[in-house]
């Protein structure tokens, strides 16, 4: 069970991520943030209970709802607001947009829109930390849509072959785009997936941050 501190630095950075997304939103709809914009609000506790756990040597890989995971690492949260209005003092001045928040100080490469594109480069990530030899971890966030991807199984395959420092962390939240996960795969509980590669698979109630820190 985490601590007091430990607890309140959880309910202060999941807040933060409902604030900011809600206001990025509210920006959105009056016109103001150029480009579109994917929300992370309800999903802050898979972010945070899994970020808790990192330190900033420690990377993670985003995907196309970035925001919430770049704050649960400890980005900088103007730079993040900079970037949507596609200012120069943006995380990638102005260049990224929402779907590609960054900030290599964390911890945290640019994140990729394209699904489960994210899955080799943390597998890579991996690689290089193994190769240094650091103490290094990455924890790679994606959907359960991208667990149908070709990626998802590559990625997971090698990172299982060659004994990786990666966290696999699917956010499931039933729906790909539009697509309900059940018209998409018969499998409900996508962590035994990980089964397939001998690789140890847990499930966590994603609206439970302290569930998520445990697992």
């Amino acid at each position: 069970m985490p601590k007091k501190d430990e607890l309140l630095e959880m309910y202060t950075r999941m807040v933060r991520i409902r604030t900011f997304e809600e206001e990025a939103n509210y920006l959105f709809l009056q016109g103001k943030i150029p480009g579109t914009l994917h929300q992370y609000d309800g999903q802050e506790a898979v972010a945070v209970g899994t970020c808790m756990n990192l330190t900033d040597e420690d990377y993670i890989t985003s995907t196309h709802r970035p925001h919430g995971h770049a704050i649960a690492k400890g980005a900088d949260v103007k730079k993040i607001m900079a970037e949507l209005f596609g200012k120069d003092t943006g995380c990638c001045r102005g260049r990224g947009g929402s779907m590609h928040i960054c900030d290599i100080s964390v911890g945290m490469p640019p994140a990729i829109a394209i699904v489960g594109a994210g899955i080799p480069i943390a597998t890579g990530l991996g690689l290089s930390f193994k190769m240094n030899k650091t103490d290094q971890v990455v924890a790679c966030f994606f959907g359960e849509g991208a667990s149908n991807q070709g990626a998802f199984h590559e990625g997971l395959n090698a990172a299982a072959l060659w004994q990786l420092p990666v966290v696999f962390i699917c956010e499931n939240n039933l729906y790909a785009a539009s697509t309900h996960i059940g018209r998409a795969t018969l499998i409900r509980d996508i962590a035994i997936r990980a089964s397939s590669y001998d690789m140890p698979g847990r499930t966590a109630d994603g609206n439970v941050v302290v569930s998520v820190y445990e697992a």
